[in-house]
């Protein structure tokens, strides 16, 4: 049975003459299952073979366009992102191209075997995609320095591509957009440049497969819901950091994903992403829009994309939904129809099995056909279905610092934002003392009542008070104290230290009381914690309901915490501080790198089981601290000892609230008590 090999090489021996080739190409094209890629892939590696005439070249190439257009119009569905472009006369020097003339024929192709610019060696063909043929390559000025690492993937724009009047803008904006993407889920690229009338990217070697290969095997049913969290929370991460420096994909698919041989989760071909957020100073979006290619997938392409409408992050979260039901079920959630085609026939995705009410309310709000009901972010979806941060981390300190057991991880978080209103407080209410004793004769006038109390009156007593950090507010006589206070004061005492002071009738208190062993925290932090409640107050720590009650959790008890970020945006740090003077930073570290957080955002961590409570066991505290910059340059250790790191952190905030006022420093504790048993 011919195939389109078979037909080239009979036209490349003689046996075929054109004509007849061109005929026998239509036919089997009119047939073939074959997708864009496996076509391409047999042109060119015929014309590797035996370089074809250009103007062959360019009428088979051609044609498998034709055929590959009239297939997306009967089936819109295809993996295979279509770059639509006008048919092409044979293939021709494009203009612009040094060198060369425009209209002058175009060179030999170059392919595996071949070394462009005399430095890279294409070795073997790694990829296919609308835009262009991926090679790995050996870099031999690497080679050449010793280097251990002397392969990389160059990125070739296709024939058919480069025909296109803007594809070499399109590729120079690609490489130059995606060089501002650094994040270890996302490909790194390295350099543009051209060859002659070829232009290519060089960018990182990945050794793995495309997650595409994994869901298209055979044997692929559905994976474990855990497994599949794995790679949904590494595309999450890259996509969430692309959107928050302003640029959405638009060609989100499997294809666009890398399964590296490591575990790790890459994506990849950034090449369309267009910016949603147009800084003013950002020349190139008025001159140039790669949508205007009009590639896209249909599979995965939101209904607002096939509608050539601007792009959003909520366009990526579409496609992201899409992969994720496809790992849980093993197949698309809509048979692979286009998203306007589903809408159209009223489809509805089906619950996959197993999955919890949470998860598929998170899954269904991410597949949703109407933007506006889509989930609004990334990190949003992930934390509503559970992703948040599954990898399973190495024992960590937990209670003491005694290391767990290989197969008990100690603790993750969760993050909310309320008020901070305690609920283990004394709930006691002191009377003042009288001072309504008549003086004088029975005939004297009744001294004259004591003024109210004035807040600087009370800030001072409780700036008085060690160990601690209160906030205060007063109604008409009454004072009303909240927060942290150590138990060698009491709330005995504070009470009478407040009802001595002129004009105060009651005292109401809403205390949290914590050891003298919190006195370093408290020192370097409790002056942030008052701050920023007295100004307005709203990040907040808190124990999740499915953990422990009133703060007290026991051995075996799975730790989930309840972290909102403050209304502004903010880097969000959680740490652990523990019995024997360790602490365990929770977040960020290095399986949990990303804590760039939009006002009043929800996050859910360790709802999936990942932290136990193992011994030994007392009274801990966590703290969240949230600022408008990083903490800290670099991440730090999972575990240090907390004295040097409360030295760095107070050094550290001593800066930023210079720069931005303490205000603008959110902090929130949350203590609590372990036990040995239920």
């Amino acid at each position: 049975m011919d195939n389109l090999a078979d037909t080239l090489r009979q036209f490349q021996s003689g046996t075929l003459g054109q004509t007849e080739m061109l005929a026998r190409v239509d036919r089997l094209l009119a047939s073939t299952p074959e997708t864009v890629s496996s076509l391409l892939k047999t042109l060119n590696d015929a014309h590797r073979r035996a370089p074809l005439p250009a103007e062959v070249y360019g009428e088979v190439e051609r044609r498998i366009a034709q055929a590959i257009e009239a297939r997306q119009r009967q089936r819109v569905g295809d993996e295979e992102t279509y770059v639509q472009t006008k048919p092409l006369a044979p293939p021709t020097q494009p203009a612009g191209i040094a060198g060369a003339p425009p209209g002058a024929p175009v060179e030999r192709m170059k392919g595996v075997g071949d070394t462009l610019n005399g430095r890279f060696v294409l070795e073997e063909c790694v990829g296919f995609g609308g835009m262009g043929t991926v090679y790995k390559a050996l870099d031999l000025r690497k080679l050449e320095a010793s280097d251990r690492h002397p392969y990389i993937a160059i990125k070739v724009l296709n024939v058919q591509f480069q025909g296109h009047p803007k594809s070499l803008i399109a590729l120079q904006r690609e490489a130059r957009k995606a060089q501002t993407l650094a994040h270890p889920n996302i490909v790194a690229v390295y350099d543009f440049d051209r060859d002659g009338s070829m232009v290519y990217i060089t960018m990182e070697y990945l050794s793995g497969k495309s997650l595409s290969q994994l869901l298209r095997a055979p044997d692929f049913h559905a994976l474990p819901f855990s497994e599949a969290m794995k790679i949904v929370n590494g595309m999450g991460k890259a996509l969430a950091y692309a959107h928050e420096r302003g640029f959405v994909h638009c060609d989100f698919k499997p294809a666009n994903v890398i399964l590296t041989d490591t575990g790790g989760v890459k994506v990849i071909d950034f090449g369309i992403a267009r910016v949603f957020q147009k800084a003013e100073e950002d020349a190139d979006v008025t001159v140039f829009d790669p949508g205007s290619l009009g590639a896209l997938t249909p599979a995965y392409a939101s209904p607002e994309m096939l509608e050539n409408r601007e792009p959003d992050p909520r366009d990526d979260i579409y496609a992201l939904g899409c992969i994720t039901y496809e790992l849980l079920t093993g197949r698309h959630p809509f048979n692979r129809l286009s998203a306007i085609q589903a809408c159209a026939a009223g489809l509805r995705p089906q619950r996959p099995p197993g999955l919890g009410h949470r998860q598929w309310r998170a899954l269904r709000n991410a597949l949703a056909l109407r933007r506006e009901a889509r989930t609004p972010t990334v990190n949003a979806f992930l934390n509503e279905i559970g992703a948040w941060d599954l990898r399973r981390r190495r024992p960590v300190l937990i209670g003491a610092g005694a290391a767990l057991a290989a197969g008990a991880a100690a603790l993750t978080v969760f993050v909310a934002l309320r008020l901070l209103l305690p609920r283990h407080g004394t709930g006691q209410v002191a009377q003042a003392p009288s001072k309504a004793a008549v003086t004088g004769t029975p005939h004297a006038a009744p001294a004259a009542p004591a003024p109210a109390p004035t807040p600087a009156a009370i800030a001072t007593v409780l700036a008085g008070v060690p160990c601690s950090a209160l906030v205060s507010a007063i109604d008409g006589r009454t004072v009303r104290v909240q927060g942290y206070l150590a138990h060698s004061v009491g709330p005995a005492r504070l009470k009478s230290m407040l009802a001595a002071l002129p004009g105060v009738s009651r005292v109401d208190l809403a205390l949290h009381e914590i050891g003298d062993d919190k006195c370093p925290l408290m020192a370097v932090l409790g002056r942030y914690w008052v701050a920023y409640h007295a100004a307005r107050g709203g990040a907040t720590l808190r124990l999740n309901g499915a953990s422990g009650k009133g703060g007290a959790l026991a051995a075996g008890d799975t730790l989930m915490v309840d972290v909102i970020s403050p209304d502004f945006q903010s880097y969000v740090t959680v740490d652990y501080f523990v019995l024997d003077g360790h602490v365990v930073h929770l977040l960020p570290n290095a399986a949990a790198r990303e804590n760039l957080a939009p006002p009043r955002y929800l996050a859910t961590i360790g709802s999936l089981g990942n932290w136990v409570i193992g011994p030994p066991f007392g009274t801990e505290m966590l703290v969240l601290v949230a600022t408008p910059v990083p903490l800290f340059d670099n991440v730090r250790p999972d575990a240090e000892g907390a004295a040097a790191y409360l030295r760095a952190l107070d050094d550290r905030l001593a800066g930023i609230a210079k720069a931005h006022g303490a205000g603008a420093i959110a902090v929130d504790f949350l203590q609590i008590t372990t036990r040995a048993g239920h």
